[in-house]
C-alpha cells in the first residue's frame, strides 16, 4: 500500500501532522481493559497486593547483612586505577611493623591523632607544650583488656627500632617542655641523631626566618600509628582512645589548646551513624504526606470527598517500598546508605502518579458504572503514567553503569521499587478508586458510608448542607463538579500564559534561566569532601577543619615504583631513572627538595666507599652492605637472590589544598609515570578517593546522553506526536543543565552523592512535560492555544499537586544533620522545581509555537477514505464507492462518510 501514489499522498499527510501511536492504542486499550477488570473485582486487587507486599516485606529480615557502607568500596570508583596500584605495590612491598615508618604504608593505616591548636598562635611555646606532653601521657596509658588481657598503647603500637614511632617534636623535647626554648626547629626537614625528619605532617601553620628555622607554630599534630595485625585489640583501643576523648573523665582540661582528634575507625563509624539520625525523619515526611494528599483533595461535597483515597494513595506508596527492597534483600542485594533517599522519593512519585488517575476519575461521567469510569480512567491516565514510570525506571536502572557502587544501590533499589509503585497504582490504588465509586454510586457519606440526600431540604442549615449532602455533579458535562484550581488554570492562568505578550515574556525568562544555568555549569566543583561523610557536628570536622587550616601545605608522600626487572647497574639506565625522578620535581605540585631516592643515596655511598656498582654482580652484593647501614631503604627494594623485581622512591607534593588541586595532580603524576621511558607507577593511599575526579563528569554525561536517548525512544513510542516528543527530550537536557549550573550556585559539588541525584533528575524532568504534552497531542481542538488551555485545565493542578508532595516528600532532608540528604534534598527541590516550571511555563508555550503538530490528526473524510480503499486489492470496489460518494445527496453522502469513518464529523 505504501507503494502506491494515492495512499503516499495520504502517508505524507498524516507525517506532516506528526502523528503515531501505533504503541500509544493497543497500550491504552489494554490498559482500559485492566481497568475494567478492576472495576469488576475491586477487592481481589485490593487484598492481593496486600498479600504479596507482606510477603515481600519479610526480606527486610536480612537488612543487617545486606547492609554496605564501606566508605571505599560504595564511594571510590570500582576498578579505579589505584586499587590496582596498591594490590601491586603491596605485593612487592609489603608493611614492615617492626622498622615501621609512615610514608611507606600502602593503606591508611591503623592509627589515633589529634590537633593541638594555640590560641595564643605559638604551640612551641612552654605552657602550650606542656598541655600536649599531658595529653600524650594521658594516650599511652590508656589501658583496656581484651580476652581478660590488659595491654596499652606499647603492646600494639608499630614500632622502630624496638620503639614505638615517635612523633619527632615531642621525641626532641625529650618529654619535658622546658627544653623548647633550647630547641632550634629546621622546617620542614630537620636533622636528628638518627637522621633527617620530615616536620610537614607535625607543625602546621609555621612560621620560619630565610634560614628555614622555625619563629613559631600554630598547631601540632602527634599520631599513634598501632599494628596492623593486630587488628581486634587495635580497634578495642582506638574505640577507647575516642571515648576518653570525647568523655568527661580524660584527666586533662585545655586553657591554652584546641584540640581535635581522629582514628583510623573515625570516618567509617560516623558514616554509619548518618543513616540512623535519618530514620527519625521518615514518619515526619509520611504525616506532611498524607496530611497534604487529603487536603488537597478535600471537597466540600460529603460525597464526592476523596480524603480516604488520597491516604490510601500515600499507602500504596509505602507498600511499593516495603514490596521493592524486600524482593531485593530476599535476592541479598546490597544496601547502602544512599538507599535510604529513596523512600522519600519513592512518596513523591506514588502519590504524582496518584493526582493524575485522581484527576481523570474526576472528568469521567458520573453516571456511567463503576467498571466504566475506572476504564476511562485508564484509558487516560494510565498510559501517562506508564510513560513516566518507563523514564523513571529506565533511568534509574542506566544509573547501574555508574562505577560507583552506592550509586548502584540506589539507582538498583529505586528503579525497582518505582516498579512496584507503578504495579501497586494499576492495581491497589485503582482498586480503591474503585471502592470508593461503589461508594459514590450509592450517594454514601466519605467518612460514616451512610446514604445521604442529594438535595439539601429547605429547613436544614448550612452546616447540614455541607456536612450531610452531596453527590451532586455538572450536568452539562455529566462529570464532577470542576475543582476551583482546575477552573482556574481554564479561565485565568491558560488564557494569561497563552497571551502573545506573556509567550514573549517566557520566552525572556526561559532565555535567563538558560543563560545563568550554563554559567553555572562551568563554575561547579568536582569530588566529595570526606568530611563530608560525616554529620554536621561529627567531632572529625573540626579535626578536617585542623587539618585543612594548619597542615595543607604539604600533601601525600607519594611512590613512585618500578614495578619490574631493569638494569640498575647499567649507567644509562640509572641516568634515565634520574631524569624521570627530575621531571617529576619539575612539576608545580613537587617539592623539589623533599624527594627520596635509595639509588641516589646508593650511588653516594658507593662512591664514598669507592665501590663499583656498574657490574650486575657488584651491584647486588654491595647491596646488603648499603642496608645495614641505611636501613630503611631496605624496604623500598625488592630482592629475590640476584635479581631487584621491583623498587620505589617519593616524591613530596605541596599545596594539595582543595579538590582541584588534588585532580591535576593526580593526572600530572600519572601522564609523567607514562612518558618515562622507564615503566613507572605513583602511588598514594589517598589516590583511591582521588580517582573519582576521573571518572565523575565522563560518567555523569555518559549516563545522562544514553538515558536521554532511551527517554526520547520511550515518548516516540508512547507519545503520538514526534516533534512533541522532540520537546520532552529538549526538556530533560533543559533541567539537567539547569539542575547542574543552580547546583554550583547552592554548593553542592559534582560527585557520587549528587551524581545519583542527577540519575534522577533524568526521570523526573520528563514527568511533568510527558504529561502536559501527552495532554496537548491528544486534543482534538483545532487551535493550539485552546489545546494548550485544556492541557493545563485537565493536569495543571495536578502537576502542581505532585510537585508539592515531593517536595514536602523531600524537604525534611534540609534540615538534616548530613551533607548526603541535604544534597538530596537540595537537588531534589531544584529538579522538581525546575521540572514543574518547564511543565507548566515553558513546553505550553513553545508547545504552541508549532501550529502543525498540533493540528488534528485526522484527514478529510475524502483522503482517509481513498487511502483506506486503495490498500485492497479491489480496486473496481474503491471507484465504485467513490463515485456513489460524489454523487449522493448530502444525507447519504454523511452516512457513507459515517461508515467509512466513524470518527469523521
Amino acid at each position: 500500500c505504501i507503494q502506491r501514489n494515492p495512499l503516499r499522498k495520504a502517508a505524507l499527510t498524516d507525517m506532516a501532522r506528526c502523528h503515531t501511536d501505533c504503541i500509544e492504542k493497543p497500550v491504552c486499550a489494554a490498559l482500559q481493559k485492566l481497568g475494567r477488570v478492576v472495576g469488576r473485582h475491586p477487592w481481589w486487587f485490593f487484598l492481593i497486593p496486600l498479600f504479596v507486599s507482606a510477603g515481600l516485606g519479610s526480606g527486610f529480615y536480612f537488612l543487617k547483612q545486606a547492609e554496605a557502607n564501606d566508605i571505599e568500596d560504595q564511594f571510590t570508583p570500582v576498578g579505579g586505577p589505584a586499587k590496582a596500584e596498591r594490590h601491586l605495590v603491596s605485593q612487592y612491598f609489603p608493611t614492615n611493623e617492626s622498622t615501621f615508618t609512615p610514608q611507606r604504608l600502602t593503606t591508611d593505616g591503623s592509627f589515633a591523632a589529634f590537633i593541638a591548636v594555640d590560641q595564643s598562635g605559638n604551640i612551641l611555646s612552654e605552657e602550650a607544650l606542656s598541655e600536649v606532653l599531658r595529653i600524650d601521657s594521658v594516650i599511652r596509658n590508656i589501658t583496656v583488656s581484651e580476652s581478660g588481657h590488659a595491654f596499652n598503647y606499647m603492646d600494639i603500637c608499630a614500632q622502630k627500632h624496638g620503639d614505638c614511632v615517635p612523633n619527632p617534636v615531642l621525641e626532641a623535647l625529650g618529654n619535658n617542655a622546658s627544653n623548647a626554648e633550647s630547641l632550634v626547629f629546621q622546617y620542614p626537614m630537620m636533622n636528628t641523631k638518627t637522621g633527617p625528619v620530615f616536620l610537614g605532617m607535625a607543625l602546621g601553620g609555621v612560621k620560619t626566618d630565610d634560614n628555614g628555622t622555625v619563629l613559631s607554630a600554630k598547631a601540632i599534630r602527634v599520631i599513634y600509628y598501632l599494628k596492623e595485625s593486630e587488628v581486634e585489640r587495635s580497634d578495642v583501643w582506638l574505640r577507647e582512645f575516642m571515648r576518653v576523648f570525647c568523655g568527661n573523665d580524660s584527666g586533662f582540661e585545655m586553657k591554652l589548646n584546641q584540640v581535635s582528634y581522629f582514628t583510623s575507625l573515625s570516618r567509617q563509624d560516623e558514616f554509619e551513624a548518618n543513616s540512623k539520625k535519618v530514620i527519625p525523619l521518615f514518619s515526619i515526611t509520611y504525616f506532611l504526606a498524607i496530611f497534604f494528599s487529603i487536603v488537597s483533595c478535600l471537597r466540600f461535597d460529603c460525597v464526592r470527598n476523596k480524603a480516604w483515597v488520597a491516604a490510601f494513595g500515600v499507602f500504596s506508596a509505602g507498600l511499593s517500598v516495603l514490596s521493592g527492597f524486600g524482593l531485593l534483600l530476599y535476592c541479598g542485594m546490597p544496601f547502602a546508605m544512599t538507599v535510604a533517599n529513596s523512600p522519600f522519593l519513592i512518596l513523591g512519585i506514588g502519590v504524582d502518579d496518584m493526582f493524575i488517575m485522581i484527576a481523570c476519575w474526576q472528568q469521567t461521567k458520573v453516571q456511567d458504572s463503576v467498571e466504566d469510569r475506572l476504564a476511562e480512567t485508564y484509558k487516560e491516565a494510565a498510559v501517562s503514567i506508564t510513560i513516566t514510570t518507563l523514564t523513571d525506571v529506565l533511568a534509574f536502572y542506566i544509573g547501574i553503569m555508574t562505577p560507583f557502587r552506592s550509586v548502584q544501590s540506589f539507582c538498583l533499589y529505586t528503579g525497582t521499587t518505582v516498579l512496584f509503585c507503578y504495579l501497586f497504582n494499576i492495581t491497589f490504588f485503582g482498586a480503591v478508586l474503585a471502592l470508593n465509586g461503589k461508594r459514590e454510586e450509592s450517594n454514601r457519606h466519605w467518612l460514616l458510608c451512610m446514604k445521604v440526600p442529594k438535595q439539601s431540604p429547605a429547613e436544614c442549615s448550612k452546616a447540614y448542607s455541607l456536612c450531610c449532602v452531596g453527590g451532586s455533579y455538572d450536568p452539562s458535562t455529566g462529570a464532577e463538579t470542576e475543582h476551583p484550581m482546575n477552573l482556574f488554570f481554564k479561565k485565568c492562568y491558560g488564557p494569561f500564559l497563552t497571551n502573545a505578550w506573556t509567550k514573549f515574556f517566557v520566552v525572556l525568562l526561559y532565555a535567563g534561566y538558560l543563560a545563568a544555568s550554563i554559567y553555572g555549569c562551568f563554575q561547579i566543583k568536582e569530588g566529595i569532601d570526606l568530611r563530608n561523610l560525616a554529620f554536621d557536628k561529627s567531632y572529625i570536622v573540626r579535626y578536617y577543619d585542623h587539618e585543612g587550616a594548619y597542615f595543607s601545605e604539604h600533601g601525600p608522600n607519594v611512590m613512585v615504583v618500578i614495578p619490574e626487572e631493569v638494569a640498575y647497574w647499567n649507567i644509562t639506565i640509572r641516568e634515565d631513572i634520574d631524569n624521570c625522578i627530575g621531571q617529576f620535581k619539575n612539576l608545580s605540585y613537587i617539592d623539589q627538595n623533599l624527594s627520596v631516592s635509595w639509588l641516589q643515596f646508593y650511588e653516594h655511598f658507593a662512591q664514598k666507599a669507592n665501590i663499583n656498582i656498574n657490574s650486575q654482580t657488584s651491584f647486588i652484593d654491595n647491596l646488603p652492605i648499603f642496608f645495614r647501614n641505611f636501613p630503611d631503604f631496605k624496604q623500598d627494594v625488592n630482592l629475590s637472590g640476584d635479581v631487584i623485581n621491583a623498587s620505589r622512591f617519593f616524591i613530596q607534593t605541596v599545596n594539595i589544598n582543595n579538590a582541584v588541586a588534588e585532580k591535576n595532580m593526580l593526572t600530572e603524576l600519572r601522564e609523567m609515570a607514562e612518558s618515562c621511558i622507564v615503566p613507572l607507577v605513583v602511588y598514594h593511599p589517598a589516590f583511591i578517593y582521588f580517582d573519582q575526579y576521573l571518572v565523575i563528569i565522563n560518567n555523569t554525561i555518559q549516563n545522562i546522553a544514553v538515558a536521554t536517548a532511551v527517554m526520547l525512544l520511550i515518548s516516540l513510542l508512547l507519545i503520538p506526536n514526534p516533534l512533541c516528543c522532540l520537546w520532552v527530550t529538549f526538556a530533560i537536557a533543559s533541567v539537567i543543565v539547569g539542575v547542574s549550573g543552580f547546583m554550583a550556585f547552592w554548593d553542592v559539588n559534582l560527585d557520587s552523592i549528587s551524581m545519583i541525584n542527577l540519575v534522577i533528575c533524568i526521570g523526573f524532568s520528563v514527568d511533568f512535560s510527558a504529561h502536559i504534552s501527552y495532554a496537548y497531542v491528544s486534543n482534538k481542538k483545532p487551535k493550539v492555544n485552546d489545546k494548550a488551555i485544556d492541557a493545563l485545565y485537565i493536569l495543571g493542578y495536578p502537576i502542581v499537586q505532585g510537585a508539592i508532595s515531593t517536595i514536602l516528600g523531600v524537604a525534611v532532608l534540609a534540615a538534616a544533620e548530613s551533607y548526603i540528604f541535604r544534597t538530596f534534598f537540595k537537588i531534589m527541590f531544584l529538579v522538581i522545581g525546575f521540572g514543574a516550571f518547564h511543565g507548566l511555563a515553558f513546553i505550553p508555550v513553545f508547545l504552541t509555537f508549532f501550529g502543525l503538530c498540533g493540528k488534528p490528526s485526522e484527514l478529510n473524510c475524502e483522503e482517509k477514505s481513498r487511502a483506506e480503499f486503495q490498500c485492497r486489492p479491489n480496486m473496481e470496489l474503491y471507484n465504485r464507492n467513490m463515485v456513489q460518494f460524489n454523487n449522493s445527496n448530502a444525507s447519504l453522502r454523511h452516512l457513507n462518510r459515517t461508515k467509512m469513518d466513524p470518527d469523521c464529523p
